[in-house]
Order: structure tokens, then C-alpha cells, then sequence
């Protein structure tokens, strides 16, 4: 006999286990239904949180990998930290090794050493010694026909062959009384002072005058503030030399950064306010078509509270598929604009999910907030009167 309440509580139990469970599932058949039922509005909505959700995922991704790449890209305009020693001496023989311990070692320090030469006919010529193989990855934007590649090749600058080796032929030069054979290798062209100048390579420069290099030029990588530290740190440790930044080039490079950065945020905000703008006119369009299903719902007992959260969460649904679509479509325009614009991928940034999701949900809901005003005005028995 005892068994019969025993079994009256296990089902009462169970009644009260799968209640929420049964409203849960209702509330989900009810939200695809709506879903359904108006399939052009909701795909509506839809597109305009893939398009925000997608935008916004790409500005994430490329948001680091600009700058970076942007910092590159600045790099093969040359240097834009100079070293330079004071009062026409030369720089110490450790200063290469001094400058790549502060900067890093994936940062480029060429080196550069001047002499005044002459030619067999009298006529003065700026020779310089420096190492081919960093001159080359610092200067992209010379435009040479050929490096060097024997110790005795030089790097002839355009006006400087005509003083030289007009007809591109092995020529003499006298430094100090001693004289050297040099054989043109290839013509340099840039439209500055290095036409008017003769490249050596720096250990035959350096046999050959005696002259140690008086000139470091620096491609040093990071932000300005980065790029401004290490040229104080240089200054500690070459007080003999002046170290200065290349503005033009920094200047420029920040220019560039803070506009693509403002860019980037403007074109990312303009999409996400057109999106939230289309989502909003689609609630509203939901609520019109609505009323009488709502009002029904209020006639039935279904509370203020209940009524504005069925329609809150069929905003966050919008919200949170549009950004699982739009997250993936992002990373592959991401991908794309890298391809193109920098011949570069851009790596798939997947933390930045969880910031996608959260602002499409808080975009969604924001945009019901003056549809769920409008509900909560809907009067069941003026609704269901027909008026």
C-alpha cells in the first residue's frame, strides 16, 4: 500500500520536469513557424546581419594584419632611421652589431662609406662602399639593371656613367694616390643623388680607401612610438653619432595607418547602421502583419513579459545566425582583400568571434527595441473587433 503515493510523487516529479521542457519546444516551433510563415522579411533580415556580421569580421581580421602589412610595404621605400657620425669622422667598428642588438636582428642596418675619387681625366666622382646584399633589400624602389657580383663590379649611377664609362667599359679611378680597375655591372637609376654616384662593395671600398662607413641606414620595424624608443636607446649607446628619423617617411607612414584605420571603423559602422536600419524596418514590418497573432496570444493569457521576449528572441535568432554565416563569409573577404591588395593571406582570426556574435545579437535587439514599444500598445479587444 505504501508504493501508491510513492508513485504519485515519481509522476508529479516528472510532470514537473517535463514542463519546462515542453515549453521550451513550443517556443522553438513557434519561432521557425514565424520564420516560415514570412520567409521574405526574415530573409531580409537576415542578408542585412550576414552583410554587418560579414563587414565587421573583416575589419577584425585585417585590422592587425593592415598595419603590419602596411609597415612592410613602407620598408621597400628604404630606410627611415639614419645613422651618421659627427664631425666628418667614421662610426665605431662594432656599431652594425651595437644597432642590430637594440632594433632586432630582422630589422635592416646597411652600412655606407663615402670618398671623393677622380678619373684619369681629372674629374671628380662620390664613390661608395656599402654591402650589395642589404643595399638591395633595403632600396626596392632603385631601379637597376644589374647588381653587382664580382668584388671588382660596381652599381654606376646614370649621370655618373657619363663621368666614367660612357660607353659602359671597364674604367680607372685614383683615390689618394692609389688607383683601382672597376668594371661597370649594372646602371642605377632613381631620380636623386645615387645617379650621380659610383656603388662598391664595401670590403673593397674599405681595402682600397681605408675609409671605415661614416653612414648606417635603418629600416627599423613597429609604430612610431616603437620606432621612437629605439632611437633613443641607439643614442645611448652612439653618443658620437646623430641619429635622426627619416620624417617624410614616418610621417607618411602614420598618415597612411590612421587613415585606413579610420577607414576601416567608417565603412564598418556606415554597414552595420544600414543593417540595423533594415533589420529595424523588418520587425516593424513584423509587428503590422502581427497584431492580430499577438493580440490573440494577450486574449489567451500570454503576459506582457512573454509577448516581448517571443519577439526579442526571434531578433536574437536573426542576430546570432547572421553572424555565424557572416563571421565565415568575413574571414574569406579578409582573405581576398590580402590576396589582392598586399599578395599576402591574412590568417583567420577566430577570437574574434565571440565579439561578432555579441554585436550582431546587440545590433538585432537594439533594432526591436521601438517594435517592442509598438507591441506592447497592441489591445487584444480592439484587435480582434477587427478596428
Amino acid at each position: 500500500m505504501s508504493t501508491a503515493p510513492e508513485t504519485l510523487l515519481t509522476s508529479k516529479q516528472v510532470a514537473d520536469r517535463r514542463a519546462p521542457a515542453a515549453h521550451v519546444s513550443m517556443f522553438a516551433r513557434m519561432l521557425v513557424r514565424a520564420a516560415v510563415l514570412r520567409r521574405r522579411r526574415a530573409a531580409s533580415a537576415l542578408l542585412a546581419m550576414i552583410v554587418a556580421a560579414a563587414v565587421a569580421t573583416a575589419m577584425m581580421n585585417l585590422y592587425v594584419d593592415v598595419q603590419a602589412k602596411l609597415r612592410t610595404e613602407f620598408r621597400n621605400y628604404g630606410a627611415n632611421v639614419v645613422i651618421v657620425a659627427k664631425d666628418g669622422e667614421t662610426l665605431p667598428a662594432d656599431a652594425l652589431t651595437k644597432i642590430e642588438s637594440v632594433v632586432g636582428p630582422k630589422t635592416l642596418a646597411v652600412p655606407f662609406s663615402y670618398a671623393v675619387a677622380r678619373t684619369k681625366d681629372g674629374q671628380s666622382v662620390v664613390i661608395v662602399g656599402t654591402d650589395f646584399a642589404r643595399a638591395r633589400q633595403l632600396n626596392h624602389w632603385w631601379k637597376v639593371s644589374h647588381w653587382p657580383v664580382a668584388p671588382d663590379d660596381v652599381l654606376v649611377g646614370m649621370r655618373a656613367a657619363n663621368v666614367v664609362s660612357a660607353n659602359r667599359q671597364p674604367f680607372e679611378l685614383t683615390f689618394q694616390g692609389k688607383s683601382i680597375q672597376l668594371t661597370p655591372a649594372g646602371m642605377l637609376q632613381t631620380g636623386a643623388g645615387e645617379d650621380s654616384r659610383i656603388y662598391l662593395d664595401q670590403s673593397e671600398f674599405q681595402n682600397w680607401t681605408g675609409i671605415a662607413p661614416s653612414t648606417i641606414e635603418v629600416a627599423a620595424n613597429g609604430t612610431s612610438a616603437e620606432v621612437e624608443e629605439s632611437i633613443r636607446q641607439l643614442a645611448q649607446i652612439l653618443p658620437s653619432a646623430s641619429i635622426r628619423p627619416v620624417r617624410q617617411i614616418m610621417e607618411g607612414e602614420a598618415n597612411v595607418l590612421n587613415k585606413t584605420r579610420a577607414t576601416l571603423y567608417a565603412s564598418a559602422t556606415l554597414v552595420v547602421l544600414t543593417s540595423a536600419l533594415c533589420v529595424l524596418a523588418t520587425l516593424m514590418g513584423w509587428v503590422f502583419d502581427r497584431r492580430r497573432d499577438f493580440a490573440i496570444m494577450k486574449a489567451l493569457g500570454a503576459s506582457e513579459r512573454l509577448v516581448n521576449g517571443f519577439f526579442a528572441a526571434e531578433a536574437a535568432a536573426l542576430g546570432v545566425i547572421g553572424a555565424i554565416f557572416g563571421f565565415f563569409i568575413g574571414i574569406g573577404v579578409a582573405a581576398w582583400i590580402g590576396r589582392v591588395n598586399f599578395h599576402a593571406p591574412v590568417v583567420p582570426r577566430f577570437s574574434v568571434f565571440p565579439y561578432v556574435l555579441a554585436g550582431s545579437v546587440a545590433v538585432a535587439l537594439i533594432s526591436a527595441i521601438l517594435p517592442i514599444v509598438l507591441l506592447r500598445r497592441v489591445q487584444p479587444a480592439i484587435i480582434l473587433r477587427g478596428e
